[in-house]
């Protein structure tokens, strides 16, 4: 088994909720933590993060978000991050969720 897994079955990997299930990520960098070594923007499979033009108040030139429509909540990012600067947060659709739990519901009644 391979360690290394293109966007789409990593997507696939990290949320099985449902068929149609669209899954939208949101990224926080505490800018004035980040010191700019870009483990965050290698790691992001999407391209929604690069090291920003402006420098922080120690001089470092962070990671900023630059493309969030593309994130899908994998946490590459923040699991890279050496100082722990980045935040990751995801937002399923609420329909695939509700199929699920019906689905779920019917398996636990079953046995």
């Amino acid at each position: 088994m391979s360690w290394w897994m293109d966007c789409n079955s990593s997507h696939d990997n990290i949320v099985k909720i449902g068929i149609n299930t669209k899954v939208s990520g949101k990224i926080k960098i505490d800018t004035e933590r980040c010191k700019g070594c870009g483990l965050c923007v290698e790691a992001c499979p999407k391209n929604v993060i690069a090291i920003s033009e402006y420098s922080n108040k120690n001089g470092y030139f962070p990671a900023e978000v630059v493309n969030i429509i593309d994130c899908f909540g994998c946490t590459l990012c923040a699991i890279m991050c050496p100082d722990a600067a980045i935040e990751v947060y995801r937002d399923t659709d609420i329909a695939a969720v509700e199929s699920e739990k019906k689905d779920s519901a019917s398996l636990s009644t079953a046995r």
